[in-house]
């Protein structure tokens, strides 16, 4: 099916590895512009480099970096037609999952909130305007299950993902009689970077639980998240989603929340 993307240019925050990543790949596949926007390059992403896609250099916890990836978007491609706030998840240098309630400080909560959702609010705030002048588009927010179905782990991380869930609505009642899309994708556990590499919440997990990181990712936090296909899930399978509802293709799509979640949401 052509998702009728070839030529929209999209861009792409925390693109340098993991969903991002996935994501960035599938649309330069589909024959978009992309900006990936990080605080670093990654082999992978370097290995993706061509005429259609430029890594732009930003810690999204500057309150100017937002605004600095959507404004290299406008000079390497002429505008931008999508938008994907995938970065969020651990601020810079922070440690997850964090166990209880009373685990998280107050700093660490304005840093979690910094992240994940006034980041993505910075980055709206300076797309919108260049998405009306190129007659809409699509903002699609990453977001997560355990904002839907909170749990005593990450209070902080489901508390500010379920303020990005409720920011997504607001926006989309707002802004779709100026054509502009938006909403969001829900993962439950992907295998990313965050889980596998060292000091990651697969290690976090294991000197929780007393266990091993191999058998953290592929038996215990399958069984603790009711994953009912007993793996955690793939990054492409959640960018597929991502890409698709950035596309033109889903066009009366605006204000929904789309799970990818291994059946852990159980809810009529």
């Amino acid at each position: 099916m052509d998702l009728k993307l070839s030529g929209l240019v999209a861009v792409v925050t925390g693109g340098s590895k993991g969903i991002g990543l996935a994501t960035v790949r599938t649309f330069v596949e589909e024959g978009a512009y992309v900006v990936a926007g990080s605080r670093h390059t990654s082999v992978d992403l370097e290995a993706l480099r061509s005429p259609n896609l430029v890594h732009v250099p930003a810690d999204l916890t500057d309150p100017d970096a937002p605004a600095r990836v959507i404004a290299g978007a406008v000079e390497a491609f002429g505008g931008v037609d999508i938008l994907v706030n995938n970065a969020g998840g651990p601020p810079p240098g922070a440690k997850m999952p964090r166990f209880g309630f009373l685990t998280p400080t107050d700093d660490d909560w304005r840093a979690m909130f910094e992240f994940n959702v006034l980041s993505v609010v910075r980055a709206i705030r300076a797309a919108i305007p260049v998405l009306r002048e190129r007659g809409g588009g699509s903002i699609v927010n990453v977001s997560t299950a355990v904002a839907r179905q909170p749990a005593p782990m990450n209070v902080d991380y489901a508390a500010a993902k379920a303020a990005l869930r409720n920011l997504s609505q607001a926006l989309s009642a707002e802004y779709a009689p100026q054509g502009i899309r938006v909403n969001t994708v829900s993962p439950s556990a992907v295998l990313t970077p965050a889980w596998t590499e060292d000091g990651g919440a697969a290690d976090v997990i294991a000197a929780h639980y007393a266990s091993d990181r191999d058998t953290v990712i592929t038996r215990l936090v399958p069984e603790k998240t009711s994953h009912l296909t007993g793996r955690l899930i793939d990054p492409q399978e959640v960018a597929d989603v991502i890409v698709l509802l950035a596309s033109p293709r889903s066009a009366s799509t605006t204000g929904a929340d789309f799970a990818v979640d291994a059946g852990f949401i159980k809810a009529v």
